[in-house]
């Protein structure tokens, strides 16, 4: 972050007038990494309020601090303090103005599935010619987002950022902080329905990220998502596209999936991504429609792309002794799980190892959690895995429902093959893993983040490493 005065701080988040007090180079809501210079934002959280520690964060070396409550702490009487109505929104006023402040160009990605990915690839891509910054981790929301543009140095030309939402409203107000020059939906599928209650929700949501569009700023949607194509139409809304369709702008061509890559053309050039599934092809796509809007080359992104790493937890593909893993434990949807279960069965296509489903719970569903629930389980039978582990009492309906459409096999051979087992919680299926997993395995670990199936990977290491 480039120096910033206290002073003008102050005047961004309408707090009381300062003196002349200096500069802060930084910004903190956790005084366990404040560092010197920074500003520490008192930030209440679920289980800590940041007011708390704002004697610490001083002791750290903070300059200043921006609170919502009278601090009482003698220690911290003579420091600049600057008292606002909501701490959140104040650390978005100042990234708002900081984005405004500095000269580099924003990307903003949004959609149901694939933020992160399309990410990566998106920053692997453009790091070849230019100084880039990029969220850490999946900083998506009002605190995320803020932080994301907030530690972008001063000589940082782009910026990638994800915005995520699970109610309406989320995005208009992120992107109205974030500014993009470029804007992109990767996808719409039924997520986060407890908050948005139908899949037009859903799209009217993802589509509000391009609201604070600068004025020559690029919309970037997914062509394959007939609902997002015709709501831009129907609303006006100028637009570029990216996908498998004929009518794509970026289309992909020539697709083909391999056991743990993908293969496709675009623009005649052959590209090769070591990321498997139909999932991470498009978030490539979506990656090369923003990529082509900084005048790349299609020849210097099929390089780029070539070297690329999985994202820890999604569609991670592990060797854990013989053990063959498929790590997607950060999320969940009905969309990824369908993506991931395509997947599973391409990695051992001649079917001479055994399929395991490890399924937690899909959350925030809301009134479809059971419908959606039942309909996992159609596919899992589907995918013919032979031995489903579910984990959680909606995971429960999905096994039902899988033992069900198995019985139903139209393959008499394979009729009721599928063994299912069931635990309440991913503590439960960890002490009995050694029962149920056998050499040579082949493991799809995915749930929710409510699950935390990603300590089912990590004791599946203890075991057969």
């Amino acid at each position: 972050m480039k120096e910033f005065p206290i002073s003008a701080l102050a005047q961004i988040v309408k707090a009381n007038p300062v003196a002349n007090t200096g500069i802060f180079t930084g910004v903190s809501i956790d005084s366990r990494t404040t560092k010197a210079g920074d500003c520490f934002f008192a930030i209440a959280g679920e289980n800590f309020d940041g007011h708390d520690y704002i004697a610490d964060a001083f002791t750290k070396g903070a300059v200043c601090a921006v609170v919502s409550k009278d601090i009482e702490d003698k220690k911290s009487a003579d420091k600049p303090i600057l008292k606002v109505p909501d701490t959140i929104k104040a650390l978005g006023d100042l990234a708002s103005q900081y984005r405004r402040q500095t000269g580099f160009k924003v990307v903003a990605i949004t959609g149901s599935a694939g933020k992160t990915t399309t990410r990566q690839i998106t920053y692997q891509a453009l790091s070849q010619r230019f100084r880039v910054h990029q969220s850490p981790k999946s900083f998506n929301n009002n605190i995320g987002l803020p932080l994301t543009l907030l530690t972008a140095e001063p000589d940082c030309r782009i910026v990638i950022a994800e915005l995520g939402s699970n109610h309406p409203g989320e995005i208009a107000y992120l992107t109205r902080i974030a500014a993009p020059d470029i804007a992109v939906v990767t996808n719409v599928h039924p997520a986060h329905l407890e908050g948005f209650g139908s899949l037009q929700t859903i799209t009217q949501e993802k589509l509000s990220i391009s609201e604070g569009l600068t004025p020559d700023g690029v919309f970037i949607i997914n062509a394959d998502f007939d609902e997002l194509v015709g709501t831009c139409r129907a609303k006006g809304t100028k637009f570029v596209t990216f996908g498998k369709s004929d009518a794509a702008d970026y289309q992909g061509q020539n697709i083909r999936y391999e056991a743990s890559a993908s293969r496709l053309t675009i623009n005649g050039t052959h590209i090769h991504l070591p990321l498997p599934g139909p999932g991470n092809l498009e978030n490539t796509l979506a990656a090369w429609a923003v990529c082509s809007q900084f005048d790349m080359s299609i020849d210097d992104f099929a390089q780029a792309v070539s070297n690329l790493s999985p994202v820890s937890m999604r569609t991670e593909l592990l060797q854990i002794g013989t053990l063959m893993i498929l790590s997607d434990c950060y999320n969940a949807n009905p969309a990824s799980m369908k993506n991931a279960l395509n997947i599973l069965a391409g990695l051992d296509p001649t079917r001479k190892r055994r399929s395991v489903f490890i399924c937690g719970d899909m959350a925030e569903l809301g009134t479809q959690t059971e419908r959606l629930h039942t309909e996992l389980g159609t596919s899992i039978a589907q995918a013919k895995v032979e031995l489903l582990i579910a984990v959680g009492k909606f995971a429960k309906i999905t096994a039902g429902a899988a033992k069900t459409a198995d019985e139903r096999n139209l393959d008499s051979r394979r009729a009721g093959l599928m063994q299912i087992k069931c635990f309440k919680d991913t503590l439960s299926v960890c002490n009995n893993l050694h029962e149920f997993i056998k050499d040579y395995d082949i493991l799809l670990v995915k749930g929710s983040r409510t699950a935390r199936l990603e300590t089912v990977v990590e004791k599946l290491k203890e075991i057969f490493s």
